[in-house]
């Protein structure tokens, strides 16, 4: 199990909740034409938010001797499983760290004028930059 945040490029979501989880269902299908660890594929201001994200949250898909040093350092649990989508990014977070990935992605969320959805909660906030949550 792990704790699952998304963020999202707001021209492409609707904005009403139910229309919302519906265009969210669409995404987690993963059936764009493309590898979904390639940030190249996301829009300008979700590359800037995964730049930023990954660097307190590095991509678990990191190079052995990375990986061994964070696991020596005590700091393996940092390390997120990413899905790439052209519209998405989403992130899924050890428990351990959940309140903290909550935090800086809500944050880098607004930072970046993107959207945010904490996937884990059953009524997940949801948040579209400069207006309400829905």
């Amino acid at each position: 199990m792990s704790y699952d945040l998304m963020a999202f490029e707001t021209s492409k979501a609707p904005q009403e909740r139910a229309a919302f989880m519906e265009w969210y269902e669409q995404q987690v299908q993963w059936s764009e034409d493309h590898a979904y660890n390639d940030p190249s594929v996301l829009s300008e201001a979700l590359q800037r938010f995964y730049s930023e994200l990954s660097e307190q949250f590095p991509n678990m898909n990191v190079e052995d001797e990375i990986f061994e040093a964070m696991e020596e350092a005590g700091t393996d649990n940092r390390l997120t499983d990413y899905s790439l989508g052209s519209s998405v990014i989403y992130a899924a977070f050890a428990y351990s760290v959940a309140d903290e990935a909550y935090t800086a992605m809500r944050e880098l969320a607004i930072k970046h004028k993107v959207g945010f959805f904490d996937v884990s909660s059953n009524e997940g906030d949801i948040i579209f930059p400069c207006s309400n949550m829905i």
